[in-house]
Order: structure tokens, then C-alpha cells, then sequence
């Protein structure tokens, strides 16, 4: 039988160190610097309503209404709904022509076999596609129009889906990457369920070869944008 975990999905883990997430997070973090910039080290990937508490004004996207209904909550039990936009709406869609200085994700992205799949939104929450990495190249490719020029794209990432790989793909696309943290974390339970699949997807061997893996790598990496956004930037009201 596999370890038992507390967590039973693949998406929204949290931990002590590196990979700090906190209760609804929303799928999307977008963030316009007020001052100075923000300070995103490797110890933690700041909330929606954090990086506001920092200085920051903060556009928040998710599919999910209840999220975005939480979130906005959040912001208002947090004294700072006055500079955190909650959006409805997929990914950028909801923040077309708009620039950003630091967008972060911690976007679904537990592979998932084809006979796995489902459209509910639970389901969702732990659907990466086939490769782990649906959600996270779209998020990859679309973030150069949104960030202004020395602006940084923040995500986790599993190890089992590849540090090589996720430091080539921004590569690819123009960022500078970087590791900013790193964690070990419980094995999420519903990835037992999917053991096979994801072995054979973890072409940088992670994972044992045989039995159930207690432990899971979990990274936070930076690409560094030197491009131009292609969208307006939005300042802050009270500039």
C-alpha cells in the first residue's frame, strides 16, 4: 500500500519552507510594484493579499467563482481589497493588454493518463495533461506579453516534471531562469494513483524506480524577462 499523505490532490500543497502557498490562492498572481520591487525570495511564494500587505498592487485571476469569490474575501479580511483585483476568467484571458511586473502561478500539473481525464472542476484542480505540463507552457508562452522589462515569471514546479526541462522552456521563450527554492514534500496521494504514468514522464529519474515514493522535490522557479511587454501597464490610483 502507498504512504498515506494529508493532502489527497496535486495542486496547492503547502509547506514550511520554499514553498510557502497559503488557502486560495488564486490560479493566476499578477503584481504592479509600488516603490520598490517586490521581494520575492526563495522561502516563500507570496498570496494575492501578502504581496498587497507589501506594497504591491495585485490582479488575481481564476476559472473557479468560488476561488475568485474567496480570494476577494480574503482581501477584505485582510484590509487590503482597495489594492487587490480579483478577475473571473482562464489564465490571461482576463487581463488582455494589460503589464505586469511579477506574475506568479502554482498552476495544476499532475499528469494525467487519458482515460483519467475529466471536465468537473475538481478534477481540474489536478489535471496537467497528459505531460504534467498543459497549464504551465501555456502560462510560459503567454507571460511575455505581460510582463514589463526586467519582470519575473514565478511558478512550482514537481521535480518528477523536470528542473532541466522547466529551465529550457523558459530559456526557449526569452527568460533568464533560475532556481529560487527548493522542498521536500509528501508524495500527494493521488499521484499514487497515477505512479506508472508519471515514472515514465520523469526523464530526469526523480523518483525510485520501484515502490511507492514517499517524498516529492518541489521547486519555485524565476525566469527574468530583458524583452518589452506588449500591453499597457496599469499604475497604481494612488501614483
Amino acid at each position: 500500500m502507498p504512504p498515506t499523505s494529508d493532502d489527497n490532490t496535486g495542486h496547492g500543497e503547502r509547506g514550511t519552507a520554499s514553498v510557502e502557498l497559503v488557502a486560495a490562492v488564486p490560479f493566476l498572481l499578477l503584481a504592479l510594484a509600488v516603490a520598490a520591487q517586490i521581494a520575492l525570495a526563495g522561502q516563500a511564494l507570496w498570496s494575492a493579499s501578502v504581496a498587497a500587505r507589501a506594497g504591491a498592487r495585485v490582479v488575481a485571476t481564476d476559472v473557479l467563482d468560488a476561488a475568485v469569490r474567496c480570494a476577494r474575501a480574503n482581501a477584505v479580511v485582510n484590509g487590503v481589497a482597495d489594492r487587490v483585483e480579483v478577475l473571473l476568467g482562464d489564465g490571461f484571458a482576463p487581463v488582455r493588454g494589460r503589464v505586469f511586473d511579477l506574475i506568479c502561478t502554482s498552476p495544476p500539473q499532475m499528469p494525467t493518463p487519458p482515460d483519467r481525464e475529466r471536465a468537473d472542476a475538481t478534477a481540474a484542480a489536478d489535471n496537467g495533461g497528459p505531460d504534467g505540463w498543459a497549464l504551465l507552457d501555456r502560462v510560459i508562452a503567454g507571460a511575455p506579453a505581460h510582463l514589463a522589462p526586467g519582470g519575473r515569471l514565478v511558478f512550482t514546479l514537481f521535480g518528477f516534471l523536470g528542473v532541466k526541462a522547466a529551465l529550457a522552456r523558459l530559456h526557449h521563450v526569452g527568460f533568464e531562469p533560475t532556481i529560487l527554492g527548493q522542498e521536500t514534500q509528501a508524495f500527494p496521494r493521488i499521484g499514487y494513483e497515477r505512479i506508472e504514468h508519471i515514472r515514465a514522464l520523469d526523464a530526469e529519474a526523480t523518483l525510485p524506480p520501484h515502490g511507492w515514493p514517499a517524498t516529492v522535490e518541489r521547486y519555485v522557479i524565476q525566469g527574468a524577462w530583458q524583452g518589452t511587454g506588449q500591453g499597457t501597464r496599469t499604475e497604481d490610483p494612488a501614483r
